[in-house]
């Protein structure tokens, strides 16, 4: 791969990782609140949902900074980590989110795929004794 499209690559990822946690924090009284809707009560309080929904964006924030000034590897497979969790905390909480139209789970799919070219092509580092 060539270091442009490695680069757009990742700046797209960036891109996807911080404007997730500014629509987070935007919509945290809307739809961001609405997907913890269908959650017990005691986790959707409002108290505790907006919590989780900043805990959640922040987290985005830090691995959408860490890909932009530190990527690397260990960056590439955070993100993974972290957007693995997340889909699956989305599926356990809404599973009518895989069938929604404009695929805010299903682009999870090409997403693990980026990352994972992209720890392809991002050499390890080499092994202090």
């Amino acid at each position: 791969m060539t270091p442009a499209t490695h680069a757009l690559l990742r700046w797209s990822l960036v891109f996807v990782w911080l404007a997730t946690a500014i629509v987070s924090v935007v919509e945290l009284n809307g739809q961001s609140h609405a997907l913890l809707v269908s959650l017990p009560p005691t986790w959707s309080t409002p108290g505790l949902s907006q919590f989780l929904i900043l805990a959640g964006a922040a987290a985005d924030a830090l691995v959408g900074l860490w890909l932009a000034w530190r990527p690397g590897r260990t960056a590439y497979l955070a993100a993974l980590v972290l957007m693995g969790t997340m889909t699956l905390l989305a599926t356990f909480i809404d599973p009518s989110w895989w069938l929604h139209p404009l695929g805010p789970l299903t682009k999870n799919l090409p997403i693990a795929a980026i990352l994972l070219v992209l720890l392809q092509d991002t050499p390890t580092p080499p092994h202090k004794p």
